[in-house]
């Protein structure tokens, strides 16, 4: 009978191609590693590696062996935290994948409230791309991803998480701060920093553009940035002016920079959460889910009402 433990190690080792650093990785030795490796093979009567002194490399056994493996070990981690929910204590490693902007600034407030509610939970964000956290999510790596696009995937669970308002940030001296607001034609005149064309915001930007009729390509675009928080601070050195969520505005440069209303462009990026369908749901995964999804979440409602300017709670 196959041995997870056994499995972990061959995981370990067929991830890092390395003995030893699997070893450092599962805090045992190199030669225990070996003898576990051995043993597998033993039990399948087959090679998993090929050894050329120090490196090491996987057989076509090995390579086919590797997602079967992943997918035991999985289950037999979530059958532990599925049982131990019985018993009503919520624990295990909860691992979500986002994101730049739900990662840096909605994720933290919400992660707080959870954790304090399960201490027994040990998490880890990991901000990036959407492809790279929808990749994860299908490899079982992560249980949860936050994304500002929703990418569907016939084996992914979406929920329309949150809607972030998405504004218009001139430097304190411009001349647009001594008005209520500002039309179109004259947006179209300003230099303005912008994200790339794959970031969720500039889809938000371009697809409000084009319902008033106008194209985001007839914008006078000076300055294309990697995040938000660049654009702000490039916003904040009179670079030109650009579009920011309404937590970066509020939470990295207020008073550095002045928001700006733009007649019949009202911009909201909505935020989705996404689990994948097919793979059971840990203890910790149901908890967050649960607390992330519930209208009435007291999280989620306190960061709502910080969206719409009544909450200073989340305020630096």
């Amino acid at each position: 009978m196959l041995d997870t433990h056994q499995l972990r190690v061959f995981l370990a080792a067929a991830e890092t191609l390395n003995f030893s650093q699997a070893a450092k990785r599962l805090h045992m030795s190199q030669p225990s590693v070996t003898q576990h490796i051995h043993n597998l093979e033993t039990h399948f009567g087959m090679q998993l590696f090929i050894r050329s002194g120090r490196k090491i490399t996987l057989t076509e056994a090995g390579v086919t062996l590797l997602p079967m493996a992943r997918d035991l070990v999985l289950s037999a981690i979530r059958a532990d935290e599925m049982m131990d929910t019985l018993k009503q204590e919520i624990h295990g490693h909860l691992w979500i994948a986002c994101t730049t902007t739900p990662g840096k600034y909605i994720l933290p407030s919400l992660m707080a409230d959870f954790l304090k509610r399960y201490p027994k939970v040990e998490a880890t964000i990991t901000v990036g791309n959407r492809n790279d956290a929808m990749r994860f999510l299908n490899e079982g790596k992560a249980q949860i991803m936050v994304s500002s696009v929703f990418n569907y995937h016939p084996d992914i669970e979406f929920h329309k998480f949150i809607s972030e308002p998405l504004v218009l940030i001139v430097p304190t001296n411009h001349p647009w701060t001594r008005r209520e607001s500002i039309n179109l034609d004259e947006l179209r005149k300003a230099n303005l920093i912008v994200r790339e064309s794959s970031a969720g915001s500039y889809m938000v930007l371009r697809d409000g553009l084009a319902q008033q009729g106008y194209d985001i390509n007839d914008l006078r675009k000076v300055l294309t940035l990697g995040n938000s928080e660049a654009i702000a601070f490039a916003v904040q050195e009179g670079v030109g002016v650009g579009f920011v969520s309404m937590l970066v505005a509020q939470r990295i440069v207020k008073g550095q920079v002045a928001m700006v209303k733009v007649d019949g462009l009202d911009l909201a990026q909505d935020i989705y959460i996404g689990q994948h369908r097919r793979i059971p749901a840990t203890s910790a995964q149901v908890a967050f889910w649960k607390i992330a999804t519930e209208p009435k979440s007291d999280a989620l409602l306190k960061i709502i009402s910080y969206l719409n300017g009544e909450n200073e709670s989340l305020k630096p």
